[in-house]
């Protein structure tokens, strides 16, 4: 994609009239020493000539390098929203009224500002679906240690301490250069993971020398042959390398399960050719499935050649729960097989995406919750769970939401949308246009440049550890010394004005290895009964 220069397209036109104004008026005033009339707009000219200068080089704010003048209405806009949301802003579709306050958070904790907010909460504790966690009368300590987890099961001859908050999926092509430089910068500096996406593990992700969860979608980029399918030998030598920690299988992500995807021709730069081992000039086709399994007995053993290739390391999967029988057939395909994944992370449709359709968006696919008490349980119903650690994705920000997660089964959480605010994104929801105002989500390398990366791995490092100190405190007030210790009674939730509930009774769990035994709860016992290893068919 060639990068326009012109100033015109939108992003440089203040700036490019400062400019005119300050020569047109500064003519007319040599030419007319006399005329204060033109000494004033030849001033003004002058100052925000001067300001969009400033602005182009200045390295703290990357909507201000690549908007110069024009952006600072945006933050005078910000600075006067407190006293303007109660008429413009109402809530949004998932029950988190002022979503608009929990980017706000991350920015502030990123920039290590004060995050503390008076007058109360913003939510409604009397509205169906508010949710709180319990606390103790007589709270712990708050730890000091950095809460990690060991993922590696009994055929992981290389196991790893993960870090309980990590970096989700987002490839490079998807984001850009400067962006995945900052990311995996970031988790360098704070020790924790970042998954590379399906997008290939890329020269960006080794720069920065960071822990590397390496992603491998249906299109096997970096680890696929001429012909699109999987390459041992390629993957084998990626994935040999150090700085890789764990390999992942995607199945499915949340925001597009079952669709696939495609980067057209025009953004297949020569670095993503060479990253994703595609040619230029063509269409990058992810596509929906698999072509190196087509049953769940095959893909345990792909999985396991996966944790062969790459010398012992923790080998799993990743995907958002569709039909269950699929899922409770793959748990058979374990019992079956003997091979058991080192870990699965559970994606939520609620997950975020460059481009998909929206009905995908907003209708296809479990929410990340449910999918997770799904797996949570099923695991648990099949003598496995113990065996297996679980990761869980989808809009997951605050401190909280990993609190609610791991109530529900999670050992650790990912985050893709609170990495990405730390690192500038300001939600303008123009991934798909490579237009991104802050050099995030783009290839062009006049918008990227406003990433300043030095700066954005500082943010990357301040958001997780001011996070981890957030669920130190929630774990303490809980009475607790490890966020493992969360279990579904110390979570409620507000069902009606005048009913709550635990997560106990929301998300009833199974007893170990009912369903083997043969539950007699129609609920599991009607998708466990469809399942089969063989096929991912139902059997009818």
């Amino acid at each position: 994609m060639t990068p326009s220069l012109l100033p015109f397209r939108g992003r440089f036109v203040a700036f490019t009239i400062a400019v005119l104004m300050t020569l047109a008026f500064g003519i007319a005033w040599a030419a007319d020493s006399s005329s204060l009339w033109l000494a004033i707009p030849f001033g003004v000219g002058l100052f925000l000539t001067c300001v969009g200068i400033h602005d182009f080089f200045q390295t703290k704010h990357s909507v201000l390098r690549n908007y110069p003048i024009m952006a600072h209405f945006r933050f005078i806009f910000e600075a006067i929203r407190p006293e303007l949301r109660q008429y413009f802003f109402e809530g949004d579709k998932d029950g988190m009224p002022f979503s608009r306050d929990r980017r706000a958070v991350v920015y502030q904790r990123a920039k290590m500002a004060l995050d503390v907010r008076p007058f109360g909460t913003t939510y409604n504790v009397y509205g169906d679906g508010f949710e709180w966690m319990a606390h103790s009368i007589s709270p712990r300590p708050v730890g000091k240690e950095s809460f990690r987890i060991m993922i590696g099961d009994v055929d992981c001859t290389k196991p790893y301490s993960a870090s309980v908050f990590n970096i989700s999926a987002m490839s490079f092509g998807a984001l850009s250069a400067n962006a995945i430089r900052a990311l995996n910068g970031g988790a360098k500096r704070g020790g924790f993971a970042h998954d590379t996406g399906e997008g290939g593990y890329s020269p960006y992700h080794r720069e920065g020398g960071g822990d590397i969860i390496w992603e491998i979608g249906s299109g096997y980029f970096g680890a696929r042959n001429p012909d699109g399918t999987f390459s041992p030998e390629k993957f084998a030598a990626g994935a040999a390398n150090e700085q890789v920690k764990m390999v992942e299988l995607k199945l499915s992500q949340g925001a597009k399960p079952g669709h696939g995807g495609v980067l057209p021709a025009p953004k297949v730069s020569h670095e993503i050719s060479l990253t994703r081992g595609v040619p230029m000039g063509e269409d990058c086709v992810s596509p929906s499935r698999h072509s190196a399994f087509s049953t769940p007995v095959e893909m345990m053993q792909f999985i396991a050649e996966m944790r062969r290739l790459s010398g012992g390391k923790p080998a799993g999967f990743k995907l958002c729960i569709g039909h269950e029988w699929e899922f409770l057939a793959i748990c058979k395909a374990m019992l079956e097989t003997g091979i058991y994944p080192d870990f699965i992370v559970v994606d939520g449709k609620e997950g975020g995406t460059g481009a998909a359709p929206m009905e995908f968006v907003d209708h296809v696919g479990k929410p990340m919750r449910q999918g997770l008490y799904f797996v949570h349980n099923a695991l648990i119903g099949i003598g496995a769970r113990h065996r297996i650690k679980l990761g869980a994705a989808g809009k997951i920000i605050t401190a909280f939401d990993i609190v609610r997660s791991m109530a529900l089964g999670a050992d650790w959480c990912n985050s893709a949308r609170g990495f990405m605010f730390a690192v500038g994104c300001i939600q303008s929801q123009s991934c798909h246009t490579d237009r991104c105002p802050t050099g995030v989500a783009t290839q062009d390398p006049t918008r990227q440049r406003a990433l300043v990366v030095p700066d954005k791995i500082e943010r990357v490092f301040n958001f997780h550890r001011a996070t981890l100190h957030e669920l130190a405190e929630l774990t303490a007030a809980a009475g607790l010394d490890h966020p493992s210790e969360f279990k579904p009674e110390h979570i409620s939730r507000r069902i009606s004005p005048s009913e709550v509930i635990t997560f106990a009774d929301l998300y009833p769990s199974l007893a170990e290895g009912e369903l083997v035994a043969g539950s007699g709860n129609p609920r599991w016992r009607r998708p466990w009964d469809m399942a089969q290893a063989h096929s991912f068919r139902a059997v009818t």
